[in-house]
């Protein structure tokens, strides 16, 4: 049978209809992607459909026509995924006029070891800063939305005197909006819980600086007066108690295991650091077994809220440490190149992350929402964001040589700590 004119015209006007409609298709997945995973990409993929659509040959048969919008979509939307990736933890320090979401007058809930302003530290460059990823923009941390997205949730920050010291950051940005209410403490005050009763969120910080069942001898200035007794086969159950009615946690550790301990495992010595009559176990090994233990039991489990694990944070002492004599007192953030990590520090990121890794694929598949939060790097760039000598009040008052404890570990509040809720948000935002 021979084609004639009119036959063929119905043809392509036949194909011209089932193309138009697959474009159409096409168009409403591309708009309703770009609704749902990124509003500000919504234009770009309007105009990725319109440069698809003008390549429609009416002259080459359907099915090729339909294989080359398919091809030439796919190829737009992994382009257009890879552009949205933005890496959070990689990026710089720069001014921030603005200044802090918070100052200590607006917060009850500080510290008086990080209540800097309150303690007389002079000089207030320290909070004009933001960070800033290479490769997106952070939005700032938004109170509201956040406690509306938190409604009927509970939160625990769980680690040692950096998750107390990030759960007061976290409060004091929340309390713009409402009041928190101190409901418990435990005997020493190290762990406590906050309500915000108008959203029904509660925030817990839970004080576990080894994640593992522990006895520690140390007061508020870190002077033991026995050895740390840890047991490394055994999770601490002030937070195992507490795990499955969680929805969001995070977890920390690292800088305790530097102190003078004895080790325990299945109920007998196993070996020590930095004492006598034990075998010695270095960090390394120490470390890793326990956070092995710690991520199998979260990997394994049935939690369905969301964990993050927060590396630990570098400190800035410089001419000795906490105990010998060790300051800083730097005013400005250093730039990339400008420090290099301490080989502690660098050893404990290592440990965490290759621990992370390992367990990340087994959380996943089991149905766990486990993420990582490498702040390591972004703290290292702030030496200035310390007490330093302010951790005490006025400690210059009466003589300005006077010999003080420093603090150049945990962080002025307001201070850097601050954007690390900036960044925890835009993950539960953005995935």
């Amino acid at each position: 049978m021979k084609w004639n004119s009119k036959m063929w015209a119905l043809y392509k006007h036949k194909s011209s209809i089932v193309l138009k409609l697959g474009i159409m298709i096409l168009a409403t997945a591309l708009a309703l992607r770009a609704f749902l995973y990124n509003t500000s990409g919504f234009s770009s993929h309007y105009y990725a459909f319109f440069q698809i659509s003008s390549l429609i040959n009416s002259h080459i048969p359907l099915f090729l026509n339909l294989l080359l919008i398919l091809m030439l979509t796919h190829m737009h939307m992994a382009k257009s995924t890879k552009e949205q990736y933005c890496d959070l933890f990689t990026g710089d320090w720069i001014p921030n006029p603005a200044g802090p979401a918070y100052i200590n007058e607006t917060c009850d809930f500080i510290e008086e070891h990080q209540n800097c302003m309150k303690n007389g530290r002079p000089d207030s460059e320290y909070l004009f800063w933001r960070w800033r990823p290479r490769t997106c923009e952070l939005p700032q941390f938004h109170a509201v939305r956040f406690l509306e997205m938190m409604r009927n949730k509970t939160w625990a920050l769980i680690g040692d005197s950096i998750s107390r010291n990030h759960v007061q950051s976290l409060v004091c940005m929340l309390t713009k909006v409402e009041e928190a209410e101190l409901f418990y403490h435990d005997e020493g005050w190290k762990s406590k819980g906050w309500r915000f009763p108008l959203y029904n969120l509660t925030i817990y910080v839970i004080w576990s600086p080894f994640l593992t069942e522990a006895a520690t001898y140390e007061d508020i200035n870190g002077v033991s007066t026995q050895d740390i007794e840890l047991h490394l086969d055994k999770l601490d159950k002030k937070w195992t108690d507490l795990y499955e009615n969680v929805d969001y946690m995070i977890f920390s550790s690292g800088k305790w295991f530097v102190k003078k301990a004895i080790y325990y495992e299945n109920g007998t010595i196993l070996g020590c650091h930095r004492c006598q009559n034990h075998t010695e176990l270095n960090i390394e090994f120490v470390y890793r077994k326990t956070l092995d233990l710690v991520f199998n039991f979260i990997a394994n489990s049935d939690h369905k809220g969301v964990i993050f694990f927060r590396t630990s944070t570098p400190d800035h002492f410089e001419g000795g440490e906490w105990s010998s004599g060790g300051k800083c007192n730097r005013t400005i953030p250093f730039k990339e190149g400008e420090v290099q990590m301490k080989y502690l520090d660098k050893m404990l990121q290592q440990i965490e992350l290759e621990e992370f890794n390992k367990t990340v694929a087994t959380a996943f598949e089991n149905g766990v929402s486990l993420k990582l939060l490498d702040f390591s790097q972004l703290s290292l760039l702030r030496p200035d964001g310390h007490p330093g000598p302010y951790r005490q009040h006025y400690p210059f008052a009466n003589d300005e040589n006077a010999q003080v404890q420093y603090d150049c570990l945990h962080w002025c509040l307001p201070g850097p700590i601050d954007v690390w809720n900036d960044i925890i948000m835009d993950i539960i935002v953005n995935g």
